[in-house]
């Protein structure tokens, strides 16, 4: 028998509520809306509840703050506490540089 070629593993993609850049599941970070707990980050990504997914990067998650994102993703209004809880955790992210479509023009 003729060996076949070995099959690509699917990965899922996901939106950033924030700036709306499409990456793998595993590379963003999901927040969840449950019944039980409320609004919480869901590192593991298998909570039960509606999910919203943000870059893992502080920018992204200050927009999402600012343009009330997350309120909408997960049809709901977020307590104060709920608001506090996602910005501690959000400060403890990185700032990741810019990413510049266009390269800079040298001053001639």
């Amino acid at each position: 028998m003729a060996k076949t070629a070995a099959r690509r593993r699917h990965v899922p993609q996901r939106t950033c509520i924030a700036c709306r850049r499409t990456d793998s599941k595993r590379t963003l970070v999901r927040i969840v809306r449950s019944k039980e707990q409320g609004v919480l980050v869901d590192p593991t990504g298998k909570l039960a509840g509606r999910g919203a997914y943000l870059c893992a990067d502080k920018t992204c998650w200050n927009k999402a703050f600012k343009s009330n994102a997350l309120n909408r993703a997960l049809k709901t209004t977020l307590t104060e506490d709920e608001v506090a809880a996602l910005r501690a955790y959000a400060d403890s992210l990185p700032e990741l540089p810019v990413e510049q479509d266009e390269p800079a023009l040298a001053d001639a």
